[in-house]
Formats: C-alpha cells, structure tokens, sequence
C-alpha cells in the first residue's frame, strides 16, 4: 500500500468514507418483516435489481446453483400459506410455558400480505458430481446459495424494500405446490414488499424473545474456547 494524496494508505477498490458508512448500514439496519408488508406492487426494474444483486453472491466452484421463482399469483400464495400455517401449528407445539404464548403471538403473515414472494432454490447438479471447492464439503452449494439470498436482502435494504425469510414448511409440501424437482434444494421462501416502517432493533428482540448476544462472547483466539486475552 502507498499513501493516497491525503496521506493516507490507499487500499484497491476501497470505498469512500459515505459508500462504507453506506453499506454498514444496510447490513446494522437489515431487518425480518412478518407482517408490516404494504399492498403496493414491486415494479419490475426494482424487482430485477434485486435478483442481480442475488445473482452476483459468492458460490464455490462458481456454480452458481442458484434459481429465483417469483411468486404473485394470490392462489398459489394462499396454497402456500396453508402449508407454512401446518408446519406452524406443530412449531408451537414444541414450545412450552411463555415462550409458546410468546410465539403464537408473533405475528407471521407475510406470505399473503407481501406481493411478491421469491422461492430460492439450490441445483446441486448445476455443475456436475465434482465441483472446485465441494469435493470435500457437499453443503458448500446450499452455503452459495444462502449468500445469494443476503445479497438480496442487503440490496432489498437499501431500496426500503422489506423481506421476510420463512422456513417452517415442510419441504415437499413446498415443492409438490411449486413443481420443484426433487433433486432441487428448497433454501428459502422470501416474503418482499414495500414498508411503512422498520424496527429499531430486530423484531424477536423488541418482542422478547431473544437479545443479541455480546460479540465479545463469541470470538476465540486460535482455537475453540480461547478468549483473546488469554483465558
């Protein structure tokens, strides 16, 4: 590295002092929307940026296994719903005391208020059995593929588009609905739509059921368990 002419170090394809503040707040103000989905339609250029911002993620081996079905049609939406309330009813089931009241209080209704909802999948086959940086690790494609659906989100973020990842489905019910093969990998039903408003910290933490856990706590130094100063 060489000073810049300010006189600082000067590093390739660094951003500005704004463009970084940019992005660290896209990802510090990323938020899961359940249910404060508004009715208005995403146009299409907004929708398409999104999915390039998906589609331009990190994936091993370059295989990029990912595939983007946009869901509008209000049928195929309720069918849906009724699959993720199923698999709902016997989520709360496995809570108990507060923690079940607190669940079932949560509001899920993203998926037949949002008015867009986006199935990301995962072709383990894109690239063949033998992929460059899967040979020893198989779920590297589904890892890709969960990096394409933060991009989304990041970019969803800073268009003041809202999303809301559901995952209590049972996979084949899912499938049977959107016809995807067998061999395909369901990874996530997104819920996309414009907001009126964001919460301040995320939502199951304003609601109490979890708090962010101190970053302090979590980093070890060379090996599992080893705190950085030493203990």
């Amino acid at each position: 590295m060489r000073p810049d002419k300010s006189g600082s170090l000067s590093r390739a394809g660094a951003f500005s002092a704004d463009e970084r503040a940019a992005v660290y707040k896209a990802i510090e103000t990323r938020r899961d929307v359940r249910s404060q989905f508004l009715p208005d339609p995403i146009p299409d250029d907004a929708v398409r940026r999104l999915l390039e911002a998906a589609h331009h993620a990190p994936s091993v081996g370059f295989m990029q296994p990912w595939n983007f079905i946009l869901v509008r049609d209000q049928d195929v939406r309720l069918r849906v719903w009724k699959a993720f309330n199923r698999a709902n009813i016997e989520a709360a089931e496995m809570f108990s005391g507060q923690q079940q009241a607190t669940y079932r209080a949560l509001k899920l209704e993203g998926i037949r208020s949002a008015p867009l909802g986006i199935c990301i999948t995962c072709d383990p086959d894109r690239c063949g059995d033998v992929v460059l940086g899967r040979t020893h690790n198989r779920r590297m494609d589904s890892y890709s593929t969960v990096c394409a659906v933060q991009n989304l989100w990041l970019a969803a973020r800073a268009e003041g588009i809202g999303v809301g990842w559901v995952s209590i489905f049972h996979e084949a019910e899912l499938k049977q609905i959107l016809g995807v093969p067998e061999r395909v990998e369901i990874v996530a039903w997104l819920c996309v739509g414009y907001v009126d408003q964001l919460y301040d910290q995320p939502e199951l933490a304003v609601k109490g059921w979890r708090q962010r856990v101190p970053l302090s706590e979590l980093i070890f130094s060379d090996a599992w368990g080893r705190t950085e100063d030493g203990s």
